[in-house]
């Protein structure tokens, strides 16, 4: 079974990395992009055949390691 994890920032949080993007973006003649937020995906294999488990075991992984829940969120698919 497929586990993909998209974690990203807080809204509130300041995102450096979306806003050196997005200072870019105009530099190259984009200058419609606004509100850039940069975030990671994390895609890795289960063993096992139930997805309701795997989505509550992703979460936990999640919360203890994955990301940083003070400052990030995430959302888990299980596929």
């Amino acid at each position: 079974m497929r586990a993909t994890v998209h974690v990203f920032l807080k809204p509130g949080v300041l995102d450096v990395q979306g806003k050196a993007i997005e200072g870019a973006l105009h530099g190259l003649g984009f200058p419609g992009a606004s509100d850039v937020r940069v975030g990671k995906t994390i895609t890795f294999d289960l063993a096992g055949d139930d997805p309701a488990k795997a989505e509550t075991e992703v979460k936990s992984m999640c919360e203890r390691l994955l990301a940083n829940t003070v400052i990030e969120g995430y959302r888990v698919e299980i596929g």
